[in-house]
């Protein structure tokens, strides 16, 4: 049940955070997303890519990995980033961001198809979760919505990667085809935390709180 119930926890703990700090700025962010980062990227280097590798011809998962980062790219010509970390919601904004809600949407049913019983990229999206859901939770927090449209908002957010893991695990999909969505997956993991690693860094100076963040999230991926 873990690879069900991990993901809504990550969002109601992001959830919490928001509602606790109630400031961007008194929470280190950046660390935080550093780590998550940093842990995500290399769960999927120890655990997700090995396995496509091996079920799939390598040029054609070089091909649906391609088809990821770049449909993340698209992704977030409508979040604007918030898979990683940039949320623009303004205090006075009473339009529905349905722009962003659906490309986080999708974003997240996605990320579920990774994740099965035997394997722990829930631990990878549970990270990852956290940091994005506490962003987002601000920014909607400060934003003009009605607290109906808040809570609809985060709930289906956080039932949508349940969703894709549910789809993955019980529809009858062929193994290539299932393999070549946690191809493209791959994909979309790569550009966010590759992206949350080059912007966490202030100028390209040496931080060293950051890289302990980073070594940290490499580490316990590797030991799981």
């Amino acid at each position: 049940m873990n690879k069900f119930i991990f993901p809504v926890i990550a969002v109601i703990l992001g959830v919490l955070i928001a509602t606790i700090t109630k400031n961007k700025k008194s929470w280190n962010m950046k660390l935080m997303l550093s780590f998550s980062g940093a842990f995500l990227l290399a769960l999927t280097l120890f655990e997700l890519l090995p396995e496509v590798y091996a079920h799939l011809d390598s040029k054609q998962t070089g091909l649906f990995i391609m088809l990821g980062i770049l449909l993340q790219i698209v992704l977030e010509l409508f979040s604007k980033g918030a898979e990683h970390g940039h949320v623009h919601i303004h205090k006075n904004e009473t339009l529905f961001p349905w722009w962003l809600f659906v490309s986080l949407c999708l974003h997240s049913l996605l990320e579920g198809f990774p994740i099965h019983e035997h394997n722990d990229m829930v631990y990878g999206v549970l990270i990852h979760k956290i940091p994005i859901a506490t962003l987002i939770s601000m920014f909607l927090f400060q934003s003009s919505f009605s607290k109906p449209k808040i809570a609809v908002f985060l709930v289906i957010f956080a039932l949508m990667t349940p969703l894709g893991t549910l789809i993955s695990n019980t529809s009858n999909l062929t193994e290539t085809f299932a393999h070549g969505i946690n191809a493209v997956v791959i994909g979309m993991f790569f550009h966010i935390s590759t992206t949350i690693l080059f912007e966490s860094s202030d100028g390209h100076k040496f931080n060293l709180s950051k890289f302990v963040a980073i070594i940290l999230g490499v580490g316990i991926a590797y030991l799981i």
